[in-house]
């Protein structure tokens, strides 16, 4: 039903460090015209792709009972009739469960006109979850400054750069986080019940190694 549709996405301005996190990708004349065609007609020519969050970090994602920690797929909220296991009171029904209700398709079906998407961390996230700190922190906000300063712009960073450009300006493990990233080679918790998803991507072990093989150099 929504073939015909074209499907943008755009980030929320009320954060000033989140404005950007959602964007529409296109290779047309910056004026409204040549923008409104390039987005009704789909052209992989012009309307290149979509930048998006991982939605499994909204708070409403999978269906769940968070006092319970019970967190479901929304196969598992149907063979359990929509009550939770543990206390056998209604489970809080998220999004995932809603777009399955109504879908006309199997999940992970693609339409031939489908403009692509990434899924994207932004970088101060990025950095954070390298360092083990937390976002607001001194040692992840001057790593952040200054990876700007050299390449211009995040977007730059986590889409445009080629890896041997992160590799010559970039630290070891920075490099790595990112091209996962890219890569979508990350450990995803679902948002459940109020409570947001998280997406990780080193283990502590993982990024300890990490770290080693970057003092080498």
């Amino acid at each position: 039903a929504l073939d015909r549709i074209s499907l943008i996405s755009n980030s929320d301005s009320h954060s000033p460090s989140r404005i950007g996190r959602e964007a529409n990708i296109l290779d047309a004349d910056m004026n409204y015209s040549s923008i409104l065609e390039a987005v009704k007609s789909k052209d992989p020519k012009k309307f290149l792709m979509t930048i998006e969050f991982f939605p499994e970090e909204g708070k409403y994602h999978y269906d769940g009972h968070r006092k319970c920690q019970v967190v479901f797929e929304p196969e598992e909220t149907q063979k359990n009739k929509g009550l939770c296991p543990v206390c056998h009171r209604p489970l809080t029904i998220g999004v995932l469960n809603r777009v399955a209700q109504i879908a006309d398709r199997l999940m992970g079906f693609k339409p031939n006109n489908a403009v692509p998407y990434l899924s994207l961390i932004p970088l101060e996230e990025i950095i954070a979850d390298t360092f083990g700190m937390g976002v607001g922190t001194k040692a992840v906000g001057q790593e952040y400054k200054e990876m700007i300063n050299k390449f211009g712009n995040e977007f730059k960073i986590l889409v445009e750069a080629p890896k041997p450009d992160l590799e010559r300006l970039v630290k070891t493990e920075i490099v790595e986080a990112i091209l996962r990233v890219r890569d979508k080679r990350v450990k995803i918790e679902p948002g459940y019940d109020g409570e947001y998803g998280k997406i990780k991507i080193f283990g502590g072990a993982e990024r300890r190694n990490l770290a080693k093989q970057s003092s080498l150099f």
